[in-house]
């Protein structure tokens, strides 16, 4: 297993990635092994404990926040590039081949398709067999506005807007850091995604704490929202064997992309309710507070457990066409520099 460790820590061999896109497709996110992001996490949360004390003006609960990113984010970068540039380094025959596992489980780490399909799947299958307050329940755990009240065309739009915006966070971005910079910048990803995920709210309590974390998030993720975006508007045209059904994905995608609070969700968003034909967004509650957001889409149709589980398939498509275009760019970047 000596060709799959990386021969300069800012690449990733074309294997790795193969390998660990599978392995994530298999066993996803099991709660028995370590995660990175639940590592990730664990950390935020202690460094804003400590942080919280010298929080007494806006200025310094900003400054509080820019050292809790560079906390995180820098360490993560240098740990992950020194372990890689320490693996080049081992000659034992099982040292390598553990080294091999350890970097294809942690590469498998940064993706997330199995989670994200299972995840909205057991919404959409709950809201079939009629069982809506387990479909809000289960909407509950992977959204973070309320869904107590939901009703369930709001269950199966939520979960449409999830299934596009964590196709952006959750594969496509990782994929794109892992072609252009291998596992460090990968990681490093995962981490300021982890950072907003945790603190980068536009609430009371994180408006100044969580600046940094939210616009780092913003312009990490400008790209691979777009490159989602245009992901799903092919695989639109795939799924329903249809050029017209996907220039309307991409002219709403257009007209529809900044009708979002983020800069980068409202792109894949837009895509995927052009491509299904349904009207997602609006206002909703987060915390008891009514949040009022644009609408996005056009609704040509209302059969939204129809547009939900179309969406599930080009979520799909688009992460496998994702994932073969990203081994395509590392094999020739990667053999090229060999």
């Amino acid at each position: 297993m000596s060709n799959l460790i990386p021969f300069s820590p800012l690449t990733l061999p074309p294997a790795i990635l193969m390998i660990a896109f599978i392995l994530d497709s298999v066993i996803g996110d099991p709660r028995w092994l370590p995660h990175p992001v639940r590592a990730f996490g664990k950390t935020i949360i202690f460094f804003e404990r400590g942080l919280r004390r010298f929080c007494k003006t806006p200025f310094a609960e900003k400054s509080a926040g820019i050292f809790l990113v560079l906390s995180i984010v820098v360490p993560t970068f240098f740990f992950t590039y020194f372990f890689l540039d320490f693996a080049r380094s081992i000659t034992s025959g099982l040292l390598i081949s553990l080294t091999s596992i350890l970097i294809i489980y942690l590469t498998s780490s940064t993706i997330a398709i199995k989670e994200l399909i299972s995840s909205a799947k057991s919404v959409i299958d709950a809201v079939e067999r009629g069982n809506t307050q387990l479909a809000r329940y289960k909407l509950s755990m992977i959204v973070g506005r309320d869904t107590e009240n939901l009703s369930v065309e709001d269950i199966l739009k939520a979960t449409i807007e999830t299934l596009s915006e964590n196709l952006s966070d959750g594969v496509i971005a990782p994929l794109f850091y892992l072609a252009i910079g291998g596992l460090p910048f990968a990681l490093s990803y995962k981490a300021i995604n982890t950072l907003d995920s945790m603190v980068g709210y536009r609430n009371q309590r994180y408006i100044h704490f969580g600046w940094a974390s939210a616009r780092l998030d913003d312009i990490v993720n400008y790209l691979p929202a777009r490159i989602s975006g245009f992901l799903i508007i092919i695989s639109t045209a795939i799924v329903f064997r249809s050029l017209s059904i996907a220039r309307i994905a991409y002219q709403i995608m257009r007209r529809d992309g900044s009708n979002h609070l983020s800069p980068n969700s409202g792109i894949p968003e837009a895509a995927i309710a052009g491509g299904v034909g349904v009207r997602i967004g609006g206002p909703s509650s987060y915390g008891g507070i009514i949040v009022k957001k644009p609408y996005i889409g056009e609704a040509r149709h209302n059969n939204y457990l129809s547009a939900s589980k179309i969406a599930l398939n080009i979520v799909w498509l688009s992460s496998m066409i994702g994932v073969a275009l990203a081994t395509i760019f590392l094999y020739f970047s990667y053999y090229s520099t060999k």
